[in-house]
């Protein structure tokens, strides 16, 4: 029988065809490559049978195939049989035959069964398939036998983006707020299982029918529906499909006040649980209809500054730092809010942005500890404010980060932070397994694409290296055309130039950042880093010259530590820097001690 796809490579790209095909195995499809020949196979008369046979032909497009003419005449061969999947795995031109074709982009991809782009390809390889079946079924005169699964042990739900029906775009935070929201919540029923965040984002603004987002995500039901907010009215339509079917199993329209917003998730929830006749425990209810506010209008600015801190922009955490703080007068006991106005103030602290404080920052995660220590926002924020204040003391932030993941494994900031953590700690694969969480929970995030990069050249993985600065790179062109001056952004696009060979342009950046954002210490830092990278010493080291009397004692034992400082820590200049540092660290002791 044949397999369902044929994957066509160059042999140099065989680690990348492997990553693929065991990926594909796992989404329960079948894989020919050319691995799988036996001895004695005559190996022209095979592989155009599978070629000819397979569903999908996935053509991975690198530098090493678009010169290989077995790749090319495969990928001929599949675009004249319609059975063609062309995929970019690393930067390249195409063949000029195939230059107006759709290609799937995957040269970022580190094999997150989550990330977006992984998802489509998947989604799009079983529409070919599904199609395909009745012709193998015409040509065999017998139906293609299925791959068997074993039954799901509970139902997969996923909760699409409801869809802002307002006709104001700015108030796609709110309808975006309540989707997350129940998305929480449904999370809390242990007898049902839910797609991430990001998984269901994925699907924002696209039309994709059910079947497909079944096959692609795995999941027996969809919730969607959509948010009307005018003034202080706000209509909620909602409905659950069973995903084979496309058939509806629920559905209510909610008419109601703003005040109402937490009664309708409430009972979203609890009608999807009770459509799937599933029995909620106490304490599952209890979660369900727990709300950290009942102010209606503290509620709705929430919704904004988390929108605000989810779009990655620098400009914002001012915006923000200000929305919780008047978020928390309208209901001081709001803990999430005042987490993420420590979150925020503590990255502005870090970049030394005029009146941001991080024994502020610090206060405010105690606030909204104080008020609830049982949700991963609280114990994230305070980890963030012990492992970026003042101290760096990553020893005493450790158990907040460590209660954080196990309260919420998919939340972003815990994941982020716990990279951070790993570094400090030189826990290499542990720094790699939370940035690529932090990269899949968040596709448009700069700041884990970019450390992650770090912890592959650490353990010497040059390959995924590469691949990450790649996928960095991409990130912060992005960031960088909405928003030129976002330093993050700057600092880790700098950075993945050098690491990927592009040292002149990487060069002519580095001279432009103090036009951008002259007094961004945590920018000079990581372009140092990049320059320290491509050899250039002394650019590292002039840039570092306007850090190491400004910064903390934490972000002191930092630099002496970081490995990507490592290629210039035998130069003369360099090392008169770090005796600067310890110096000042000396000096900080002292002015503690004596306070």
């Amino acid at each position: 029988m044949s397999a369902d796809i044929f994957i066509s490579y160059n042999r140099q790209d065989q680690a990348i065809a492997r990553h693929f095909a065991e990926a594909f195995v796992d989404a329960g499809l079948s894989v020919w490559w050319d691995v799988t020949l036996s001895s004695g196979d005559a190996y022209d008369e095979v592989t155009e049978q599978a070629l000819k046979g397979a569903a999908a032909v996935v053509v991975l497009w690198s530098p090493r195939s678009v010169v290989s003419r077995w790749v090319r005449a495969e990928a001929t061969v599949a675009d004249r049989n319609g059975t063609m999947v062309p995929v970019t795995v690393d930067a390249c031109e195409r063949p000029i035959m195939f230059e107006l074709t759709q290609t799937a982009e995957l040269a970022h991809w580190q094999g997150d069964r989550q990330d977006s782009a992984w998802l489509g390809l998947l989604a799009d390889i079983r529409r070919r398939i599904a199609q395909r079946a009745p012709l193998l079924e015409t040509a065999t005169g017998a139906a293609p036998v299925a791959p068997t699964t074993a039954e799901p042990s509970k139902p997969r739900v996923v909760i699409l983006p409801f869809v802002n029906m307002s006709g104001d775009a700015e108030q796609e935070y709110f309808s975006d707020g309540v989707t997350e929201d129940i998305i929480t919540d449904l999370g809390h029923v242990a007898a049902l299982s839910v797609v991430s965040r990001s998984a269901a984002f994925s699907y924002k603004g696209k039309t994709v029918s059910a079947a497909s987002i079944a096959q692609a995500l795995k999941v027996s039901h969809i919730l969607e529906g959509s948010v009307r907010k005018a003034g202080d009215r706000v209509r909620i339509t909602a409905q659950l499909l069973d995903a084979a079917s496309d058939e509806q199993i629920w559905a209510e329209r909610f008419d109601r006040t703003l005040d109402d917003i937490f009664a309708i998730q409430d009972e979203i929830s609890v009608a999807v649980a009770t459509a799937l006749k599933l029995h909620l425990a106490p304490a599952e209810k209890r979660a369900i209809t727990n709300r950290p506010t009942a102010n209606a209008e503290a509620y709705e600015l929430f919704l904004m500054a988390r929108q605000f801190e989810r779009s990655g922009s620098e400009r914002m955490k001012p915006l923000i730092v200000r929305i919780c703080q008047r978020v928390v007068e309208l209901d001081p006991a709001f803990a999430p809010a005042w987490a993420l106005m420590a979150i925020a103030e503590t990255e502005m602290a870090q970049r030394m942005v005029a009146g941001a404080s991080a024994a502020h920052a610090r206060e405010a995660a105690e606030r909204g500890l104080a008020i609830d220590d049982s949700i991963a926002e609280t114990n994230t924020a305070m980890a963030e404010a012990i492992g970026r204040g003042g101290l760096m003391d990553f020893a005493a932030g450790q158990p907040f980060l460590d209660k954080a993941l196990a309260l919420d494994p998919e939340n972003y900031d815990a994941n982020l932070m716990a990279g951070y953590y790993s570094i400090q700690q030189a826990q290499w694969t542990d720094a790699i397994r939370f940035f690529e969480k932090a990269c899949a929970l968040d596709p448009d995030a700069v700041r884990p694409a970019g450390m992650v990069t770090q912890a592959y050249t650490a353990i010497g993985d040059r390959p995924k290296a590469l691949a990450a600065a790649k996928r960095a790179l991409a990130r912060c062109e992005r960031a960088l055309a909405l928003e030129p001056d976002h330093s993050n952004a700057l600092g880790f696009f700098i950075t993945a130039l050098g690491e990927l060979g592009e040292a002149d342009r990487a060069k002519l950046w580095a001279n432009r950042i103090d036009l951008f954002d002259p007094d961004n210490a945590r920018l000079r830092y990581n372009v140092a880093c990049g320059m320290a990278g491509l050899g250039e010493a002394e650019t590292a080291c002039n840039l570092l010259d306007r850090v190491v009397d400004r910064v903390s004692g934490g972000w002191l034992e930092w630099i002496e530590k970081d490995n990507s400082l490592d290629p210039i820590r035998e130069y003369p200049r360099f090392i008169g820097l770090m005796e600067q540092v310890k110096a000042r660290k000396m000096q900080l002791a002292a002015e503690a001690q004596s306070a």
